[in-house]
């Protein structure tokens, strides 16, 4: 399925029904007094995050909704029906954003949450309630409210505990999908990755925790340079980086380098992910040319006191070691988080 992450969408309630004017007509109640009755309330418009969905590929065929309109009152203080809500479903993770102010109004980012974008107009008294001792026939009602209507730009931004980045190529897909049951499609050129993975890892006796597979990033990416921004923004949810550096003497680069570069693109992109916890997986040290490089570079970051691992991620070398500390991570960055809350 297409992976679509940014959408436009237009919202309107519905708007109320009019009150009606109308009197009593019966054979034997010569003077019947007004009757008109109200007219009933529009519809809203309610966003409703889903966990079941995983892009805002359905916003791509249809961008305009309206709530239903209530119905006008009628005679015999018959009042109208209200209008129905309109429930529009969106992934879990869906940022809902003004369109012309880019205000964000709503970050929906657990299941089942709901966010009123647009309320409905209310429904016009009609002649009926304004008949008092002194004003027996009133010959007016009121006409039903404009619901809202708005312009929204939708976001998605994936909800993972650890996001996996790296340059292209340096064995992101394979890795998720050795630690994970996500099968990404893997070959051997640039930006195979052309959407997130998303995975689960299982950890412990009772749970695990959620991994996605950036689209590699390359020198400039903040500013749009390869898939830049278009993959950045999915990982401003997660609590903790796996760093993939590409051993494999056939590249030719040079894994402390691609480990500058991506950290320098975090930091432009916004600088409070550059200071969030990374772990570097060196990968590809099976490939017997890489053995030396592989203990310089485990050397090299330890000095750094950067938690670092020597990892295979086609043969699954080092993986178990790696996941484990992950795992632990996550767990206790979640018992902080709780802690600051509380």
């Amino acid at each position: 399925m297409k992976f679509i992450d940014e959408a436009k969408i237009s919202v309107k309630a519905g708007d109320g029904g009019k009150g009606c004017v109308s009197f009593r007509r019966e054979k034997y109640v010569p003077k019947g007094g007004p009757d008109g009755g109200n007219g009933g309330k529009g519809g809203n418009v309610i966003l409703i995050a889903d966990g079941r969905l995983t892009s805002l590929l359905d916003f791509q065929y249809r961008r305009e909704f309206k709530a239903e309109r209530g119905e006008h009152g009628m005679g015999s203080l018959c009042s109208g029906k209200d209008g129905l809500d309109l429930k529009i479903k969106v992934p879990v993770g869906t940022v809902v954003k003004d369109f012309d102010t880019g205000d964000t109004l709503a970050d929906l980012t657990g299941d089942g949450q709901e966010y009123l974008c647009c309320k409905a107009g209310r429904g016009g008294k009609g002649n009926a309630h304004f008949a008092t001792s002194t004003h027996q026939t009133p010959r007016f009602a009121q006409p039903g409210e404009p619901g809202e209507e708005k312009t929204l730009k939708l976001e998605l931004k994936l909800l993972a505990d650890v996001g996996i980045i790296g340059f292209p190529n340096a064995g992101k897909s394979t890795l998720i999908s050795h630690i994970s049951a996500a099968k990404p499609k893997i070959a051997d050129y640039p930006f195979t990755t052309l959407a997130p993975h998303l995975g689960i890892v299982k950890f412990g006796d009772f749970g695990g925790f959620v991994v996605a597979d950036i689209p590699g990033l390359i020198e400039g990416a903040h500013e749009g340079r390869g898939l830049g921004i278009k993959f950045l923004k999915h990982i401003e949810r997660t609590r903790i980086f796996i760093h993939v550096l590409d051993l494999s003497p056939i590249t030719g680069r040079d894994p402390k380098e691609d480990f500058e570069v991506v950290n320098r693109e975090l930091k432009a992109f916004n600088p409070e992910l550059a200071e969030r916890p990374q772990v570097v997986a060196i990968n590809k040290v099976d490939i017997t040319e890489a053995e030396d490089k592989a203990r310089e570079l485990l050397k090299f970051f330890k000095g750094l006191g950067i938690k670092v691992f020597a990892i295979s991620a086609a043969t699954g070398k080092g993986l178990d070691a790696l996941v484990k500390h992950v795992g632990s991570e996550v767990e206790r960055l979640k018992t902080v988080q709780h802690d600051q809350l509380s």
